[in-house]
């Protein structure tokens, strides 16, 4: 495994910081979704900090509206275009043609809005109330937006196609093991409880805090999983705009499910 081609394949794919020349060889691209995690972890870290600025007494809404802000930023808001993208395809019909068709076509339908809107607003009022906890929570934040990204190792294992025409999925379909997904999925939940520890000893039911981290990564995993095998039904196979639905997908649920637990 090329850990260095893989790596500055997933800078360059998953944010907007430049990683030079790189490679889609099979190996840098398995590589490369193994490492996305780590490939974002400045991303997320800058997400934390500003966070945790509600300490300073920036209010937690106006906080999670910034961290949101600058994650579209930080990744070109390609995850988001490929929500509404990949929403727009899927309620386009069962033509598996037509479906290509409005999700490459560019322009963001009612349907792509409503999905951009409804998973803002949740995105949102959930990373508010976790910053209501101060810089405990926004640590869990940094964490879930790392976690996140282990989504697209789940969505691209093998056996899984590629969508007609994705030059994306071309190059990262069907390149992870499945043991490799769960592995990294199991590191991940690591990261995540260990960054809710904080905020798990700081309420007063530490095992549902510990609890519910762990459950937001499988929970998380698991619906991008099912939108996975949508898109295999409707599309033909995963693209990149359903990779980086998946993404939203799995930071959304993690996030509403630590919500809950915290």
């Amino acid at each position: 495994m090329s850990i260095d081609a893989g790596l500055r394949l997933a800078v360059g794919t998953f944010t907007r910081i430049t990683s030079g020349e790189v490679s889609t060889s099979p190996a840098a691209a398995r590589s490369a979704l193994l490492l996305a995690p780590l490939a974002v972890v400045p991303l997320a870290a800058l997400a934390g900090i500003v966070g945790a600025a509600v300490e300073i007494g920036l209010p937690p809404l106006v906080a999670a509206g910034l961290v949101l802000g600058l994650l579209a930023h930080g990744s070109r808001g390609m995850h988001l275009d490929g929500l509404a993208d990949t929403v727009d395809g899927l309620g386009a019909g069962w033509d598996r043609e037509r479906a290509l068709a409005v999700m490459r076509s560019g322009d963001v339908g009612p349907m792509g809005v409503v999905a951009l809107v409804v998973v803002l607003l949740v995105q949102a009022a959930s990373v508010a109330h976790l910053l209501a906890h101060g810089w405990r929570g926004a640590l869990v934040v940094a964490a879930l937006v790392v976690g996140s990204r282990a989504t697209c190792a789940r969505m691209c294992t093998t056996g899984t196609t590629a969508a007609p025409g994705s030059s994306l999925g071309r190059v990262f379909v069907g390149t992870v093991t499945p043991a490799a997904s769960w592995l990294l999925l199991a590191a991940v939940a690591l990261v995540v409880v260990l960054a809710a520890l904080p905020l798990a000893a700081s309420t007063s039911d530490l095992p549902t805090v510990v609890a519910g981290a762990a459950l937001a990564v499988l929970v998380a995993s698991q619906l991008a999983a099912v939108l996975r095998e949508r898109a295999a039904r409707t599309f033909g196979g995963v693209g990149g705009d359903v990779l980086g639905a998946g993404v939203e997908v799995a930071l959304t649920a993690s996030l509403v499910v630590m919500t809950v637990a915290s």
